[in-house]
């Protein structure tokens, strides 16, 4: 099963595009086996992992994905881009919009006995960044849409981090109370603030360092983390503009061609 599996989601990523259901034989028994298996397909395809993605840190979002704790993928390096990115949106995988703060690590948080603080990995932070995750799945949302460990081998449905320019001493900013707005198409069409979602990008940072810290993985300087979605997502279509405004923090801007 788990040589199966990741020869089909490498194949599927190396040739941008989806399918409809799995082989039950090929679904992941366990999370840890799911979680194995989105760290195999990096190998497979020579792709170097270049951030992360973490979700569902809150009781709503976990309902929506169908987990009951945070999840987290592997983002490649080649899909981390600054703002102002066009895409050609026909070759985009049902991309869902998500506002989420970006972490660039500047030190390397690797694996030990003792938990990482928020205060260390705060200080493991190079620079905090206004970002946009542009999630992407393998499998097409539909009725015959797989269990949760299929998507987690997936990446948990990674796909795109946009990164605005650095929020300049964030730390004496109101990270968390300020609001974000995602306009589409010059309409607000999500709203939402840290606080409300994931109390602060430390505390699904240090969620993560931890939890790659308890598995033996570790988080590497250069890394950039999404930190998990402020707002909800929306489908990204061909001819879209979609906008991740910060207020002073900053933007990010994405143009869908047609």
């Amino acid at each position: 099963m788990q040589h199966g599996l990741t020869t089909l989601l490498s194949t599927l990523r190396r040739e941008n595009r989806q399918q409809s259901g799995l082989d039950p034989s090929l679904v992941p028994p366990d999370v840890g086996t799911a979680y194995t298996i989105a760290a195999d397909i990096g190998r497979e395809l020579g792709w170097s992992v270049g951030g992360w993605k973490i979700a569902a840190m809150k009781a709503e979002m976990q309902r929506a994905l169908r987990t009951d704790r945070p999840i987290y993928g592997r983002v490649f390096k080649q899909f981390i881009l600054a703002s102002r990115t066009n895409f050609a949106g026909r070759r985009l995988l049902h991309p869902l919009s998500e506002i989420e703060y970006a972490a660039l690590l500047g030190k390397d948080m690797p694996p030990r006995e003792q938990p990482y603080s928020e205060s260390e990995v705060a200080d493991a932070i190079l620079s905090l960044h206004p970002g946009l995750e542009l999630a992407e799945c393998r499998f097409v949302h539909d009725a015959s849409f797989p269990p949760l460990t299929a998507i987690l081998a997936d990446g948990s449905g990674s796909g795109f981090i946009i990164y605005g320019e650095p929020i300049a001493d964030w730390r004496s900013k109101d990270i968390a109370g300020q609001e974000a707005v995602l306009w589409v198409n010059g309409v607000v069409k999500r709203r939402g603030r840290a606080a409300d979602a994931i109390d602060h990008p430390l505390v699904p940072l240090t969620w993560l360092a931890n939890e790659l810290s308890r598995t033996g993985i570790g988080l590497k300087a250069g890394a950039m983390v999404s930190t998990g979605t402020l707002t909800g997502m929306a489908l990204a279509r061909p001819g879209d503009e979609h906008v991740a405004d910060y207020g002073p923090l900053g933007e990010v801007r994405i143009k869908f061609s047609a």
